[in-house]
C-alpha cells in the first residue's frame, strides 16, 4: 500500500518521501500491518475545484484518501499527488507547513485516523524516489 511522509525537518521544512507501510502475511491471501494506537477517526469531503493554502497537520495522523486526486507542494516547490487508495503519514505539525489543490472534478473524500503522538509507525521508504 502506496503511503507518502510529510515531515518537518529540523529547519521547519515540510519534507515528504513515498514508501509503504510495513506489513507480514497474514494468512494465504491476505498482508497485515501492526496495529497503531490511535486516538480517533473521522471523514470529510471537500468539493472539486477547491485547495487550501499553506498549513500544518494539526496532529500526527493518517489521511487515507478515498476518493479524489490531490497535488501537495512544499515551499521548496516539491510536489506529489495522492490518489483515491494512498495514506498519507502527516508529521508535519511544525514548520512551514504544505498546501494541496484537488485535480479533476471528484471531491476529496477522505478518512483522518488522528495517531497517538508517541505511536511507533513502520514506515518503509522507497529506494528509488520518483514521487
Amino acid at each position: 500500500m502506496r503511503c507518502i511522509r510529510l515531515w518537518s525537518d529540523s529547519k521547519g521544512n515540510s519534507c515528504f518521501e513515498e514508501g509503504s507501510i510495513a506489513t507480514k502475511a497474514g494468512s494465504p491471501v491476505n498482508f497485515l500491518s501492526d496495529k497503531f494506537p490511535a486516538k480517533s477517526i473521522s471523514f470529510e469531503e471537500t468539493q472539486a475545484g477547491q485547495s487550501l493554502e499553506w498549513h500544518n497537520a494539526p496532529a500526527k495522523q493518517f489521511v487515507i484518501t478515498l476518493r479524489g486526486t490531490l497535488d501537495f507542494s512544499t515551499r521548496a516547490g516539491d510536489h506529489f499527488i495522492l490518489t483515491p487508495g494512498d495514506m498519507l503519514l502527516a508529521e508535519d505539525t511544525v514548520g512551514s507547513g504544505h498546501s494541496w489543490k484537488l485535480v479533476g472534478d471528484d471531491p476529496w473524500r477522505r478518512a483522518y485516523v488522528i495517531l497517538e503522538s508517541d505511536a511507533e509507525l513502520s514506515f518503509i521508504k522507497k529506494i528509488n524516489q520518483g514521487v
